[in-house]
């Protein structure tokens, strides 16, 4: 029998930085490294303009992909889901998602402040001016108070990382 893939996703508030955390262990790991934002970019171009737009395209590509990313366990190449796993409903789906593959799982918490995040969302609008519509103080008000601190009763194997 083959070895499986480890199934990694990122815990974090908007701007805690996921997605740099993500490049970077994709390369130290040499896992694949599936962003949902180069995917809704790609998909759904200028079409995510608010929260509720992000929400509903989000849900596709969750479900388009997750054959696909079981078929990426099983053949023995680690995943990094660089898409928020934000809720405890979320995480319970990226956990599911390793089952089904029979492969573990890797919860990463990128622990940042309010002030840091905010900050970097701030720089992020000046580095890429695309997502200035977007990436405001105001959404990451709107979603920040839909973000739950992992909790021990969600059983993950989960490593925090202090920004």
């Amino acid at each position: 029998m083959s070895k499986l893939g480890t199934l990694y996703f990122l815990i974090g508030k908007m701007g805690a930085g996921k997605s740099t955390f993500s490049r970077k262990i994709s390369a130290e790991l040499g896992a694949v490294l599936i962003s949902e934002d180069d995917w809704l970019n790609t998909l759904y171009p200028g079409e995510i303009n608010n929260f509720d737009d992000f929400l509903v395209r989000h849900r596709k590509l969750l479900n388009l992909l997750q054959t696909h990313v079981e078929q990426i366990l099983t053949s023995g190449s680690s995943v990094i889901m660089d898409f928020p796993a934000n809720t405890i409903d979320s995480r319970q789906w990226y956990v599911n998602l390793a089952k089904n593959a029979s492969a573990a799982h890797q919860a990463i918490y990128l622990k940042a402040s309010d002030e840091k995040c905010l900050m970097q969302i701030a720089n992020r609008r000046i580095e890429q001016p695309d997502r200035a519509k977007f990436d405001t103080p105001e959404t990451f008000a709107m979603v920040n108070q839909y973000f739950e601190e992992p909790l021990e009763s969600e059983h993950l194997i989960l490593l925090v990382i202090e920004q």
